[in-house]
């Protein structure tokens, strides 16, 4: 099954510099899960001031530029992988969040994992 794995923190992230040890440790992690074929696509996002959201309330499109400042957390990154259970899915997002636990102790953050629908919307 396949799932999409989203990290979320506060913009502010965007200006501080990451851990190398975190770097390297996530090189390492995302070349063995690629290999292993778990990792279908992966990367980080630029800030929310690259962004633009196309809103739409009480019937009514707006485009909203970047930065998006009454956002609390935002998506700072995605992975689509691929893994025979919602088991496993989790498990390798608590080892993605531990690796930033281990590398950048101040971090705080979420990682949120959820299924890929390839049925109809709402199917099981």
């Amino acid at each position: 099954m396949r799932y999409m794995m989203m990290i979320k923190h506060s913009e502010d992230y965007r200006n501080k510099e990451i851990p190398q040890a975190l770097m390297d440790a996530m090189g390492e992690f995302v070349d063995e899960n690629t290999k292993k074929g778990i990792f279908i696509d992966t990367n980080g996002l630029k800030s929310t001031h690259k962004g633009k959201k196309v809103q739409l309330r009480d019937g009514k499109l707006r485009v909203i530029d970047g930065p998006f400042t009454e956002s609390k957390e935002i998506v700072g990154g995605y992975a689509i992988v691929e893994l025979p259970s919602d088991e496993e899915a989790l498990d390798l997002a608590v080892k993605f969040m531990e690796l930033h636990r281990i590398h950048w102790p101040e971090f705080e953050g979420e990682s949120e994992v959820r299924p890929v629908e390839t049925g109809a919307p709402g199917s099981e």
